[in-house]
């Protein structure tokens, strides 16, 4: 499968925000199903645009969104765990026709090449669920690493929901 990735257009805000949905929805990721409020975060991407990155996989034969992530650059306001010096990754989604195919990796590594172009920024980084396994492989075949120090619950009513956390350093 031939992809591209670049930053997602205005158009493409809709469909890659019903991909991320839908991935996180169709995953199990959510506890509280098509209730969850994290689903209209999820689905926000113009939310996220405006403050951070947001990268699209696309196909190249048709133009067809198959993923998304989105890259916060050292100091950005979507950070959630990236210290002085860190680049994040942020919600990573793909398509489920589009899964096994490269295309998460290809958004991971498109992240990591944005990181080593920030001046300072010296590591990225990403929190996850212990439950997205094939996410984990992907990290870890990019040379991340598990830093259970940095382990975090977004949510302290929700204690089981403790998202484990992942660094690279550039």
């Amino acid at each position: 499968m031939d992809i591209t990735i670049r930053r997602a257009a205005p158009d493409e805000y809709a469909a890659l925000g019903e991909i991320t949905a839908q991935a996180y929805l169709g995953d199990g990721l959510l506890d509280f199903g098509e209730s969850d409020g994290y689903l209209g975060e999820l689905r926000d991407v113009a939310k996220r645009a405006a403050a951070a990155e947001v990268l699209v996989a696309v196909e190249v034969e048709d133009g067809r969104a198959l993923g998304g992530v989105t890259f916060v650059p050292a100091g950005g306001p979507m950070a959630d765990i990236a210290r002085a010096g860190e680049a994040e990754i942020r919600m990573l989604a793909v398509a489920p026709e589009a899964r096994g195919r490269g295309t998460g990796e290809a958004l991971v590594r498109a992240c990591v090449e944005r990181a080593r172009a920030v001046d300072g920024c010296v590591g990225i980084v990403l929190s996850t669920q212990r439950a997205m396994h094939a996410a984990h492989r992907i990290y870890e075949r990019l040379g991340f690493v598990r830093t259970p120090e940095r382990d975090w619950a977004p949510l302290p009513d929700l204690a089981d929901l403790t998202l484990i956390t992942y660094e690279l350093t550039l």
